[in-house]
């Protein structure tokens, strides 16, 4: 579903990325590990357009989507959540929501987005700015889904989120994964939410990918030890 070869990406002269080669199946959830300044956050906004790519491509569904802007990615099955968030504080729950479906046409949310996060139904008439850090987190997924993607991009989805929460973001990426043939990407530092929702942990190093297994091969020792500083 997304498929990466030889990715680059530079900050002005500095090449921050080097070549990255990847590519994840469609229901497959990866998660892309590792300290703070490895790469991560640059990763995800090349992914998405905010940053262009010096070398290589990014394939979404075989459409190659390198050169396109951020909007035509959405429009070819690209979502993402970034990191803080970035609701709209002063539009309601709801608004927040419908808009993601600029991209689809519809007017309408799904039933099943409020099925998935049904506090999202019972707070649709709260200002974005009033939910606590995990709603928040909650409405920004949900904005993402309702815009149809292939690919869902989240960038640090458990940052500021107390544990008991994280517990349920884990259990939404897990149910969405369940529910419609999606691909799911997470950058993250939390080993046990990694644990509980990935098929695969890649873990990046100024801009190089340096260890991947499947998660049933997974040797939490080793993981910590590379996103310990």
């Amino acid at each position: 579903m997304l498929d990466v070869s030889g990715l680059k990406v530079c900050y002005g002269q500095s090449e921050v990325i080097h070549g990255l080669d990847f590519s994840v199946p469609k229901n497959q959830t990866l998660a892309i590990m590792g300290r703070n300044g490895m790469g991560k956050t640059t990763l995800f906004k090349s992914l998405i357009g905010l940053l262009g790519a010096s070398d290589g491509s990014i394939k979404v569904d075989n459409i190659d989507v390198t050169n396109m802007q951020s909007h035509e990615r959405v429009e070819n099955g690209i979502a993402y959540v970034p990191q803080g968030r970035m609701i709209f504080s002063n539009l309601t729950v709801k608004e927040n929501i419908e808009t993601g479906l600029e991209v689809t046409g519809q007017k309408k949310i799904p039933d099943d987005i409020y099925s998935i996060f049904p506090v999202l139904h019972e707070m649709r008439n709260r200002k974005g700015g009033n939910l606590s850090g995990g709603q928040q987190q909650q409405l920004a997924i949900a904005r993402a889904l309702v815009s149809n993607p292939k690919v869902l991009l989240l960038d640090e989805p458990t940052e500021g989120i107390q544990p008991s929460i994280i517990k349920d973001i884990a259990r939404i990426l897990n149910e969405i994964k369940a529910m419609r043939d999606i691909t799911i990407i997470v950058s993250e530092q939390v080993l046990s939410f990694t644990m509980a929702i990935a098929d695969r942990i890649i873990v990046i190093d100024k801009g190089n990918f340096i260890h991947e297994d499947p998660i049933e091969n997974i040797d939490t020792q080793t993981i910590k030890k590379y996103l310990s500083v």
